[in-house]
Formats: structure tokens, sequence, C-alpha cells
């Protein structure tokens, strides 16, 4: 399987995506604008000066970074974010600042991270009756709490 990048004059150096290490599942993506300072509360899209081109059949989740959360409180409002294959636009990232204090992000930092997956697209399909289980209607805790 493979992913093409193209590059946006916004973005003519810094490294694609990449894993950190060769077990993790995350691809980390890098910011392409220059100095960004985030409000306590304050919610922004940031550019990566990149397109991404996926294969048919896959989807390109795009996830908060640990580290930036639990330093600074640095998350994605709708995590994860979903990229789908026929999508050609820049991609970007949607970041909140949920913490007490302002927080400057430089250039090229790493501000997500992408995981790849395949999907299934089922039929849809409208039923008079659905079978029965033990859990039935209960949610939100039902099963317990420990």
């Amino acid at each position: 399987m493979e992913v093409r990048f193209k590059r946006l004059p916004s973005n003519p150096d810094l490294p694609l995506p990449a894993r950190a290490t060769p077990q993790a599942a995350g691809y980390d993506v890098r910011m392409a604008e220059e100095g960004v300072t985030l409000a306590p509360g304050e919610i922004r899209l940031v550019s990566t000066g990149l397109v991404m081109e996926l294969p048919a059949g896959w989807e390109c989740q795009v996830r908060p970074r640990s580290g930036l959360a639990l330093r600074h409180g640095i998350t994605m409002p709708n995590s994860p974010g979903t990229i789908d294959a026929d999508y050609r636009g820049e991609l970007r990232v949607i970041l909140q600042n949920l913490g007490p204090a302002p927080v400057d992000l430089d250039r090229g930092e790493r501000i997500a991270q992408l995981v790849f997956s395949r999907f299934e697209a089922p039929d849809v399909v409208e039923a008079a009756e659905l079978s029965d289980t033990h859990r039935g209607e209960g949610g939100f805790g039902s099963t317990g709490t420990r």
C-alpha cells in the first residue's frame, strides 16, 4: 500500500509524515505555519502544507499527540478526524488548548499523528425487526463499572 503526498508552496522542506519508531502506528505530521500561539481555550486550524492521495478503501485518522496533550493540554476537538480517500485538499489539523497558559508552536513541530486503516462499506438496509441479545438496549455503563 502506498500513500502519496504532494507538497504545497508553504512546505518545501519539512519531512513527510513518518513513524518515530518501527512499531509506531501513527505517522507524525508537522506544522507548516510560522510560529502560532494558542491561547487557553482557543481552537485553531493549522496547516501542514501537504495534500495526500489515499488508495480507495482506505481512510486516514488524524489524532492528537500525547506529549502535547500531557505537557500543554493541546488536543483535537474532533479527534479522531477522518480523511477520506477522495479528499484532495490540504491536510489541516484542528488544535485546541485546554491548558491554563498560552502555548507557542513552531514551524516544523509535530502537531498530530496519522493512522491509516482499511474500511468496509456495507450496504445499509432497513429492517422491521432486529435480533435480540442478552445486553439488549443497555448502554452508557449498563455492563458495570468494574
